[in-house]
């Protein structure tokens, strides 16, 4: 009578909304990976295990009874052994990186048979939202503090780092977005902002690199004008003061204004050395405000001024020597610096031209051509989105990614209601990482975001991609399950 009884709470206390959309999602996936794989010539079953539809059905069937397993789990296991979870995976990772075979590039993958591999990078996700929320979840626990940061950037940063060993760059990127849930625990959104910054700032010195502007390239003098622009609106954000702000942003739009005035008469004006002014007399003035009103905001902006500028000074150096070959190729091709649409840019062009043609309603099932006649490489992968854009068009995209929005949505919904810190972490942790992938995986098919080889969840083909999303989610519904029972 006990354990029926304990049956029953379970069944009422699970999320069935989310279980409804994970079920629809991995559905509407391996209905898009039989699309993407089916061969005109050689006809087979979804059901077909020796095809990729076959087989991805397998690993459904698998990542359901796991996901049942996970429900039926005391939730405490989660809190208990998350830190030993922890510590395996980043055993995993470095076994991994010594014992994992060299494939397309990576060593990333551990054969474990002949037709099953794992990528371990994968099940990393969980493992260190798993840690994040154990340890953040301490009683009287202060995120800004320096001993509390450094250990959390060394939780991020360890399995960030052996990740990019196995030179798997897009998954180790996948680490960054549980800055979203630090953001949410409190620390401050300067760190956030100067994230966007540094993003824009590195697109901005690359972009325009090539063309000389005095003593710079056009991409830095962008780039200090857009200092300019983050210094003033940093000053409004710290101290509420937009007096200082519009004469930040004023003095610099005239002072522009008067070079341009002047090289219309005529006159060669070396922009180069007019930003270099320009930037000095902010530093200068920013210094002079903080020592007016004791100000440590204003010094502290002085610094910001200075450290960016040393940043875009380093883009190119990152860029030729740090990165590697391939990676430098899909960059300028996503930033529009190179067209080569027979080789970095192939699979972006053609996934392109399959969305395209899919027009508003699309082609139907099982009628793209382009991903039928395989124009478009890894298509039942990294680019899955292109197969559901020509055969389900426009329409069939939108729904795929509104149902994505409600269950980000809802996640994030359900983890403010979470009765402890531990479920409300993880909560915002799955949701941050739903939010990475999606983005960055459609962003690469379309052509926004340069190719890194991120799948898209429930989507794409492969078992350690699915098993991974199955347990980060489910995880968080065992958690969520607490917070109903009476």
């Amino acid at each position: 009578m006990v354990q029926r009884r304990e049956d029953d709470n379970v069944k009422g206390s699970v999320d069935w909304f989310i279980l409804f959309m994970y079920l629809f999602l991995v559905l509407a996936g391996w209905f898009s990976i039989y699309g993407a794989s089916y061969d005109y010539e050689n006809v087979t079953s979804m059901f077909d295990l020796s095809g990729r539809a076959g087989s991805q059905l397998q690993w459904i069937g698998i990542s359901l009874v796991l996901g049942f397993i996970l429900l039926k789990l005391d939730s405490n296991l989660y809190d208990i052994f998350a830190y030993f979870v922890y510590a395996f995976l980043i055993l995993l990772l470095i076994v991994t990186i010594i014992a994992a075979p060299e494939i397309r590039g990576s060593r990333s993958w551990l054969v474990i048979t002949n037709s099953i591999r794992l990528q371990p990078a994968e099940f990393t996700k969980f493992a260190i939202a798993l840690a994040l929320a154990r340890f953040m979840n301490a009683y009287n626990f202060r995120l800004l503090t320096f001993k509390n940061l450094s250990i959390i950037f060394l939780m991020i940063a360890l399995p960030m780092i052996l990740i990019f060993l196995q030179k798997e760059t897009g998954s180790a990127l996948v680490c960054t977005a549980f800055i979203l849930v630090l953001y949410r625990e409190g620390l401050p959104g300067f760190v956030l902002f100067s994230g966007i910054c540094a993003i824009i700032l590195f697109i901005l010195g690359l972009k325009y690199s090539e063309v000389d502007a005095g003593f710079l390239t056009l991409g830095e003098c962008f780039s200090i004008g857009f200092i300019i622009l983050a210094t003033a609106a940093l000053a409004i954000s710290f101290r509420k003061d937009i007096k200082n702000a519009l004469f930040i942003v004023g003095g610099a739009s005239v002072y522009f204004g008067i070079c341009y005035l002047i090289q219309q008469l005529g006159v060669d004006v070396n922009w180069g050395l007019m930003c270099i002014i320009a930037l000095t007399v902010l530093v200068i003035i920013l210094l002079v405000i903080a020592k007016k009103e004791w100000s440590k905001t204003y010094l502290f902006l002085a610094v910001f001024a200075v450290v960016s500028i040393i940043y875009v000074s380093s883009v190119n150096y990152v860029f030729s020597d740090i990165m590697q070959p391939h990676q430098q190729t899909r960059i300028k091709v996503s930033l529009g610096m190179e067209d080569d649409l027979m080789g970095a840019g192939y699979n972006v062009n053609q996934s392109k031209i399959a969305i395209g043609s899919g027009g508003l309603s699309g082609k139907g099932f099982l009628n793209g051509t382009q991903t039928k006649l395989k124009y478009v490489p890894e298509q039942d992968t990294d680019f899955i989105f292109c197969t559901i854009g020509e055969e389900q068009g426009f329409i069939g995209s939108a729904v795929v990614l509104i149902v994505f929005t409600i269950l980000i949505l809802r996640i994030l919904f359900l983890a403010e209601k979470q009765k402890n810190a531990f479920g409300r972490i993880y909560g915002y942790s799955v949701a941050s990482i739903l939010i990475f992938h999606i983005t960055i995986n459609v962003g690469m098919v379309i052509g926004l975001l340069p190719v890194i080889g991120i799948p898209l969840p429930f989507f794409s083909y492969g078992g350690s991609s699915l098993l991974a999303f199955t347990i980060l989610l489910f995880i968080f519904l065992r958690l969520d399950m607490n917070r109903k029972r009476r």
